[in-house]
């Protein structure tokens, strides 16, 4: 394998990773002897951190003739971390990574201490170019970058440091970006981006995310499913709460921001919302697109949380009638306030990590058992598995990679849904 991209994190590294893809064979890298291993990695918890680097050990042992590169918001953040690996061999800041020539393979590949590290000051960086992507390889959705950093400082966040203050990509760029992956034949595209609901504000004219998501659906109609990563719901604008509820083509899953069920940590957390404003807008949301689903990220474990403000954050999972649930036990990153905070001691961290899993669990098993009997549409993603379109897991025994298929929901196995052709089920 000459070149091999190893990525960690979001979807927005997901998309980036293509990126770098084309980036980094453009400089050469494919062709060098002994190949490369570019590691995208993550900085949104200490574990993370820990498994990119366990990873660059197990690379060099399996790969000892490969040239290393280390890029992503964790080697943006901490590149002397990086640097100071005997394994790796070039380090690349967040912006560098999406430019071919800062991968140009050096007579010896950049190996003095000036020319290891190419990472800038990612705060200084104030516009986000649109990188066309034919593809994202192996997988029947491609990703949009729409968006990327953000303004806000939530207290346990480093995330901002890693990518930098927000800003968007013209809506121009952003449907010609789609138009192109539509026409190469991809059925779901995904708007993606660090604090995506911010989308516009540094633009002229500050459109909002509800007016690209309207502008990309009429001018793109080849376009069958446009789905949403990550929002904030306290920003979401009047034009995408219509567009929910109105485009049949967008789809009825969001997945929230919501990190906590009591006020007092949110204030903690520096949010901007409060309880009561999940639980309204998740509501106000079901009204409007009855069957909507609903993921959330919830940190367990916040400095100073204790057992009853812990609870609230158990209820809101059933308050808010969340389906699709991402569980963060509290990871103390060097620099954000929340790691000047009082601690709580790791083993309660862990203990309220696996009950609000255990309450995820609890409603995800609920959510397939109510979708029994029901038709969807699954889009086929590999190897008889799909996505409905609430974005829950579906076996089906038909169907090609990229085909979307109506089907009958048979039953679960408790991890998916069991789907099948309505002519089956009627037989």
């Amino acid at each position: 394998m000459a070149l091999e991209i190893v990525t960690f994190g979001c979807r927005m590294n997901t998309y980036e990773s293509e990126v770098m893809r084309r980036e980094a064979g453009k400089a050469g890298l494919t062709e060098l002897a002994g190949g490369a291993v570019v590691f995208n990695t993550c900085a949104v918890t200490s574990e993370a951190v820990r498994q990119a680097k366990q990873a660059i050990r197990k690379a060099r042992r399996e790969r000892p003739g490969a040239r290393i590169i280390v890029t992503g918001c964790a080697a943006q953040t901490d590149p002397a971390a990086f640097a100071a690996m005997g394994e790796v061999d070039l380090v690349l800041g967040n912006e560098e990574k999406l430019a071919a020539h800062h991968y140009r393979a050096l007579p010896d590949f950049g190996v003095n201490d000036t020319e290891r590290v190419r990472v800038n000051d990612i705060m200084s960086v104030r516009e986000t170019a649109s990188h066309m992507v034919d593809a994202i390889e192996g997988r029947a959705r491609a990703f949009v970058q729409v968006q990327n950093g953000c303004d806000h400082r939530c207290t346990f966040c480093i995330i901002p440091y890693g990518r930098g203050n927000s800003r968007s990509v013209p809506m121009g760029a952003v449907v010609e970006q789609v138009k192109r992956l539509a026409s190469n034949g991809y059925a779901e595209i995904v708007l993606t981006g660090v604090d995506m609901t911010s989308y516009g504000a540094d633009l002229p004219g500050r459109p909002r995310l509800g007016r690209l998501v309207k502008t990309i659906l009429r001018q793109v109609p080849d376009v069958r499913r446009l789905r949403l990563s990550s929002i904030d719901s306290i920003e979401a604008d009047e034009e995408l709460v219509e567009a929910i509820a109105s485009e049949k083509r967008l789809m009825p899953h969001l997945h929230l921001s919501l990190q906590a069920g009591d006020d007092m940590i949110l204030k903690r957390m520096k949010r901007r919302h409060n309880r009561d404003d999940s639980i309204r807008f998740c509501a106000e949301m079901r009204r409007l697109r009855p069957g909507i689903v609903f993921g959330a990220d919830i940190i367990a474990g916040f400095p100073t949380e204790t057992d009853a403000m812990f609870e609230n954050s158990l209820a809101i999972v059933e308050e808010c009638g969340l389906t699709h649930l991402h569980v963060f036990p509290f990871s103390p990153r060097a620099g954000t306030p929340a790691a000047r905070m009082p601690q709580l001691p790791r083993h309660v961290v862990k203990e309220r990590a696996a009950r609000l899993r255990a309450a995820g669990e609890r409603a995800y098993r609920a959510h397939l058992d109510r979708t029994i009997g029901s038709r969807q549409a699954i889009l086929v993603e590999h190897d008889g598995i799909g996505r409905t379109e609430g974005f829950t897991l579906a076996a089906i025994d038909t169907g090609a990679p990229g085909e979307i298929v109506e089907a009958v929901i048979a039953g679960h196995d408790g991890a998916r849904l069991i789907a099948r052709l309505p002519a089956a089920v009627a037989a």
